[in-house]
This record gives C-alpha cells, structure tokens and sequence, in this order.
C-alpha cells in the first residue's frame, strides 16, 4: 500500500474514533459555544495529542505482533467487528447533555487542553476502540518492520481527529444558539451508525473472503 493510502486509511480512523460525543465532545462544544472557535479548538487538541498517543501504540502494537498471527487475521477481525458494533450500539443508545454551568471557560489554552487530554486518556474505551479498529483492518496494515508506513498512519490519525474538531467548533460557534441536547443525540446516532456499519463490512469481507 501506498503511504497515500495510510493516510487516508488514519484520516478516516481518526474521525470515526473522535465522532462519538462523549465528555470530551461535551467540553469543547461548551466551550465552543460561550467562549467561540478557538476556546473550542483548544479543548480539541488536547483530545488529539491523546488520540495520537492511543493510535500509535495500537498500529504500532498490531503491526509488531503481526507476523505472530498471520494465521489468526479471521479471529482477530470477528472480534473487532463485535467490538464495533457494540460500541457503535452503546454510542447510539448514549444521550448527552450539554449542562450550561459557566465553569472552568477562563483557564486558557494551556488550562482548556490539559483538562481535555486528561479526559480522554484516562477513557479506556478508547484505546479499545483503536486497538479493535487496527485489529480488524489485516492487509490495510503497515506490514511488521514499516515503521515509516506505521508514522504516516498515525499521522493520519491526527489529521482527521484535528479536523472533526475544526469542523464541530466552527459550526457550533456559527450556530450557537441552535445546539441542544437534540443535536448532539443526532450526532451520536450518526457516529453509531458508521461505526455498527464499519463493523458489518468487516463481516461482509470476510462472508467475501469465504465465498470467493
């Protein structure tokens, strides 16, 4: 695979991961919502230094482990599709709510994405949400020994988990007074569909595989 490719493999890995609205999402739109933009941005990319963290210990996790288990790539992507759709029906069936408590908007950059980050490091979900996602991709890997291929990926990673938060902050600064507890309960029914849907083609390719 080209590098091209990992990168939009990442891209598309880091949006699905940061999508789901979850306390982090939470903070940033608050933010996003009394203080604009950049107060959004903020608690954003303390979020992406932890989704970095996450995505690199799990590509560079897999791939290293992966000439081990050239034989288990079937099991490795059942369990991983489950594991998705689960999340994604969790994801579905969760209903946020954006509380307005005016606390913790003046802390600043620094302030904003440390708090972010803490958040979502310590969120178990998701490094098994990473490590489930890459389990489950086989051959769309970076094979053991690219580590350079592995780098792009994650970079990948970053890039699409930066852009969900650019995308999210300005459209909530733009469209401050229309965010509610409904919007966000839309947008986690869109996150669980795409990830219950990334884990039925997980089956699909494998019923493929099977059949062909």
């Amino acid at each position: 695979m080209t590098f091209l490719e990992y990168v939009l493999i990442g891209y598309f890995v880091g949006i699905l991961t940061t999508a789901p609205v979850g306390p982090v999402n939470i903070m940033a739109i608050q933010h996003a919502v009394h203080g604009g933009f950049r107060q959004g941005v903020y608690v954003g990319l303390g979020a992406v230094i932890a989704d970095t963290i996450f995505a690199a210990a799990a590509i560079f996790g897999v791939s290293a482990v992966t000439s081990f288990v050239e034989g288990q790539f079937d099991l490795i992507e059942v369990v991983g599709g489950a594991v998705l759709i689960i999340f994604g029906i969790r994801i579905w069936n969760t209903h946020p709510h954006l509380d307005d408590d005016g606390k913790g908007r003046e802390r600043g950059f620094i302030g904003d994405a440390a708090a972010a980050f803490f958040m979502a490091i310590t969120n178990p979900g998701a490094v098994l949400a990473f490590i489930a996602i890459f389990g489950a991709l086989g051959d769309f890997m970076p094979a053991h020994g690219d580590h350079l291929g592995a780098l792009v990926m994650v970079a990948g990673v970053t890039g699409g988990a930066t852009s969900w938060w650019v995308m999210v902050c300005a459209t909530v600064s733009h469209f401050r007074g229309r965010i509610d507890d409904h919007w966000l309960d839309r947008a986690n029914h869109i996150a669980g569909v795409l990830l219950v849907a990334f884990g039925g083609l997980i089956y699909l390719k494998l019923a493929l595989d099977l059949i062909l």
